[in-house]
């Protein structure tokens, strides 16, 4: 009964202050938002300097859904966020029947069959899946933590069906986003590192089998000792770690056998661009040129060259940050990567003052979807990483990827607008 006075008569202190939809958000993190609110205004203003020269209007789109986003954003956050975990279920209905849809009447672009067109706008329900993905894991995880087999398996069950249909598209990004959230929030919810390493051990073993053999070896054996010490029926578990590391690697030496010239590219010449420097490596080559021209202050905005002479194709959606590292710099790349860091800190914050798991579990989820789009987007800029069609969040151009990125920023907000209360 006091926690109740003591939230009446400070709402009720603030009314008089504030207006009244926002004396209905005394604790969403302000912090977070202006750094969202920052990338996304920047996001606008590199979009614009790589269509300078175009009639494109791309960049005051950019702009108008990332309010609207805002608006979505400040709309969630009033909202209590626990009345979701009673929807999951049909939260997850939705996402999966918005992903057949894809497949039926989808519209097939750059290679995959992505979008919806709805009223002229062309919608990606794979973008929004995500949000319906998290909703769906942090409902079972609070009722049901990782710390056991049946329950780990049960979450990779649930998150098969969305994958599947996602990568039937295909559309291998989003297929790894879904990978990152559902292995960041087993380790929130408890789930053993050991097991989380055993999950991610066979994509090791693929790469090592082709690239450093006497390693694929180590590593197979070493699985095996992971086994030993983190799962039950000791001898079983190893024998069986052991096996499934060493028959990825053969698997992998078969499947690369099977693939064409085309795809093996896709998947190396980020390690040696420059053996097709006018085919499959010249975007990346190009985006090196570009980052590397900018040295410590960059060139200026709307002056750098390979932007303004639009050397690098598809720049203002999975790019982007070329534009940034040429036209700002050092100073300029290493203010982005702050502004993320500093998200991605009070997604953490968030997530350990959460009123409850659930909320803690949200917050996570997009943590880990967060992290690892600007990981593997700005890896793949600079020759790092595969280039996969991971856009970079709040910057990328994209309408549907923009709006999904506030939606989960407003659960987020909304988890920290009901914590509870410090009191002093």
């Amino acid at each position: 009964m006091m926690l109740r006075a003591t939230k009446y008569s400070y709402r009720g202190s603030r009314k008089r202050l504030l207006p009244l939809w926002l004396s209905s958000l005394p604790q969403v993190d302000w912090l977070l938002l202006i750094l969202v609110v920052g990338l996304t205004s920047v996001g606008g203003v590199m979009i614009r300097s790589t269509e300078l020269h175009e009639t494109s209007v791309t960049w005051w789109q950019h702009w108008i859904f990332g309010g609207l986003g805002v608006a979505i954003a400040l709309f969630v956050a009033r909202f209590r966020y626990e009345n979701l975990r009673q929807w999951h279920w049909i939260t997850y209905a939705i996402t999966n029947i918005s992903l057949i849809a894809v497949i039926a009447i989808g519209v097939a672009a750059n290679g995959a069959q992505s979008w919806i067109e709805i009223a002229g706008f062309n919608i990606q329900p794979s973008e929004f899946a995500k949000v319906g993905l998290i909703i769906t894991l942090a409902a079972l995880l609070h009722e049901r933590d990782g710390q056991t087999i049946p329950s780990v398996l049960r979450i990779l069950g649930i998150t098969a069906v969305p994958w599947v249909l996602i990568m039937l598209q295909p559309d291998l990004g989003t297929g790894l986003v879904f990978g990152a959230i559902t292995l960041g929030m087993l380790y929130w919810a408890n789930m053993s590192p050991g097991w989380l390493i055993l999950m991610v051990s066979p994509i090791v073993s693929a790469i090592l089998f082709n690239v450093l053999f006497p390693g694929w070896i180590v590593w197979a054996v070493l699985m095996g000792l992971v086994a030993w010490f983190t799962l039950p029926l000791r001898f079983v578990s190893t024998i069986g770690a052991m096996a499934m590391n060493f028959g990825a690697g053969k698997l992998s030496g078969i499947f690369w056998g099977l693939l064409k010239d085309y795809q093996k590219d896709r998947l190396t010449l980020f390690l040696e661009p420059e053996k097709n420097p006018l085919g499959g490596g010249y975007q990346l080559i190009q985006s090196q040129i570009a980052i590397g021209s900018g040295e410590l202050w960059g060139r200026g905005l709307f002056e750098g060259t390979q932007t303004q002479l639009n050397f690098i194709p598809e720049q203002h959606t999975d790019f982007i940050f070329s534009a940034v590292g040429e036209e700002f710099g050092f100073i300029g790349s290493i203010a982005v990567l702050v502004a993320f860091w500093l998200i991605c800190f009070r997604l953490v914050i968030i997530a350990c003052q959460a009123n409850d798991n659930f909320g803690s579990l949200l917050a996570i989820g997009m943590l880990s979807m967060i992290s690892f789009q600007v990981i593997v987007n700005i890896c793949m800029t600079v020759g790092l990483a595969p280039i996969t069609g991971i856009p970079l969040p709040w910057l990328s151009y994209g309408r549907s990827a923009l709006l999904t990125n506030f939606i989960a920023l407003g659960l987020v907000e909304s988890v920290a607008n009901y914590r509870p209360k410090k009191r002093f």
